[in-house]
């Protein structure tokens, strides 16, 4: 396999790309400084040149809306980027896979979620990846749109829970919310196997019922830190994504504290 991947500099990005190598395949790293993302012609050209067999498209905005500008960098990354590597991948017969999120859906409107609820989210991060997941299928039908939740690593580094939970030490968490969520190597090896899957939306979700004090507080005991992790019962919200078709390890398989300790 030879394989696009933007964002591959991001937490589940690197995740991909380590699977990727681990696969035998090929990645071609996206770098936005000599592929421009405003640059339909120049884009286009850079996957034909690349010839891959999948793009993966990760890449979420890491620079700042400049209002003074008019430029809103969360829009061009998430939702305009998007449909044009949409069109590309399909003018090029080449097979697209697009990131989204749990946030589609508010928390206001609990789960959990099956491929036939609709999104709700309307405004922000949620509301724009709503919107790009019914443009990637107007522009490119062929295309596997991937949603997924928090992401749950092996160190303290990236964008995802256990770094999140060494930054803030002290939380309180609820045994109400229970989280749509997966460990990164789970979330990047279902990526790959969605590369050759049927068109349209998958949920990558792990959590098979635990609350977000149960994760919390089985992380701090597996990793032996000193982090209080005080239990609360605010924002009673299911947000898990079922999905049959997806064979994702459950968390407890990944993370044995689970199973000793678990919330009333």
């Amino acid at each position: 396999m030879r394989a696009i991947v933007t964002g591959s500099r991001g937490t589940v990005g690197t995740a991909l790309c380590r699977r990727l190598v681990h696969d035998a395949a090929e990645v071609v790293r996206w770098d936005r400084d000599e592929v421009a993302i405003d640059d339909y012609a120049g884009m286009e050209a850079f996957v034909a040149r690349a010839r891959p067999d999948v793009v993966f498209h990760l890449a979420t905005a890491s620079q700042p809306t400049d209002a003074a500008r008019g430029t809103d960098e969360g829009w061009r990354v998430d939702y305009e980027w998007t449909s044009e590597l949409a069109w590309i991948t399909r003018q090029l017969g080449i097979a697209f896979v697009f990131t989204s999120t749990a946030l589609v859906f508010r928390d206001d409107d609990p789960g959990p979620y099956t491929i036939a609820s609709a999104c709700s989210a309307e405004e922000g991060y949620g509301g724009r990846k709503a919107r790009a997941e019914a443009r990637v299928l107007a522009q490119n039908p062929a295309a596997v749109i991937a949603r997924l939740g928090w992401q749950i690593g092996e160190d303290f580094t990236g964008n995802q829970m256990l770094a999140w939970l060494a930054r803030e030490r002290s939380i309180r968490a609820s045994v109400r919310w229970i989280p749509a969520a997966a460990f990164l190597v789970d979330t990047a090896a279902a990526l790959v196997q969605l590369a050759g899957a049927r068109a349209g939306v998958y949920q990558l979700d792990s959590n098979e019922g635990w609350s977000f004090f149960d994760i919390a507080d089985a992380l701090r005991r597996r990793h032996g830190t000193d982090w209080t992790i005080e239990p609360c019962w605010e924002r009673a919200y299911d947000q898990r994504m079922l999905d049959g078709r997806v064979a994702m390890p459950r968390l407890v398989e990944r993370l044995q504290e689970l199973r000793v300790g678990r919330s009333a």
